[in-house]
């Protein structure tokens, strides 16, 4: 590991403040840390966002869940409130690594690192939910966009996500067996506004899936999910699955969460 100068400031002000720069924010260091114990990343200074109350919790109000990045996966998957307003995030949660991942990664870090294989994307793109920073709020739909890339500016801090409620949603996923990421992972999600369903594990970067979507706008059963044949152009092909094994699990996964969803 390369020296690094380490900060653990108090407050979000204070952890702006110190981002100063070659510097990366340290939330859970499951991905970060690794890297750098091999060399293969490298930073001038981390700021350790460990001690930060303000950004870690969970609230439940006016339909919505907002959660503190900062929050730990297992923190999510054990809420009260999580397991009532929007239960699929919880088992999504519950899925994610071993226990000390599950106790030390955190929503933020997840979703900050923007993992190919990684499963809070899917939910924030599948719920439609809100990253909100310590200068602007960022749509789902926006947030991610190339592999190991987000909208996230440098230095700009995660505080929080928002998710709206909907009336319908479940997570399944074809996990790599060793590291329990996403071979293909798909998050489908059914609100008023319409069918949203999103899939990592796939590709460089979660995406929509168009055509499951409409399927399932027309009908939202297993079988119309299952029915649609994905391309396998773009899709990811290495030793653990080909692009067209992963294609034709983005439908059967599909089927599986919308037969999770409706079995609630």
């Amino acid at each position: 590991m390369y020296t690094f100068d380490y900060q653990r400031p108090a407050s979000s002000a204070a952890a702006a403040a110190a981002f100063q720069g070659e510097a990366r924010y340290l939330a859970g260091g499951q991905s970060l840390v690794q890297a750098m114990k091999l060399r293969l990343s490298s930073s001038e200074r981390l700021v350790d966002l460990g001690g930060i109350a303000e950004l870690k919790g969970i609230t439940a109000a006016s339909g919505a869940l907002t959660i503190g990045a900062m929050t730990t996966h297992a923190a999510v998957a054990q809420s009260a409130d999580v397991r009532r307003v929007l239960p699929a995030l919880a088992e999504l949660a519950e899925g994610i690594g071993d226990p000390m991942v599950r106790n030390m990664g955190t929503l933020g870090g997840s979703i900050a690192n923007a993992d190919p294989a990684a499963d809070y994307p899917a939910a924030v793109l599948a719920l439609g939910a809100t990253v909100v920073t310590n200068q602007r709020r960022i749509a789902g739909d926006e947030f991610f966009t190339g592999v190991y890339d987000t909208a996230l500016k440098p230095g700009e801090l995660i505080t929080a996500v928002s998710f709206p409620a909907v009336a319908r949603a479940a997570y399944v996923k074809c996990k790599q067996p060793a590291s329990r990421f996403a071979l293909v992972g798909v998050f489908v999600a059914q609100s008023a506004a319409g069918v949203r369903v999103a899939v990592t594990g796939a590709a460089g970067s979660v995406f929509r899936c168009q055509p499951i979507e409409a399927a399932l706008a027309k009908s939202f059963t297993p079988e119309a999910a299952k029915a649609v044949a994905v391309s396998a152009e773009g899709l990811n092909a290495d030793l653990h699955a080909s692009a067209a094994y992963r294609a034709a699990m983005i439908s059967v996964m599909a089927s599986r969460a919308v037969a999770a969803a409706l079995a609630r």
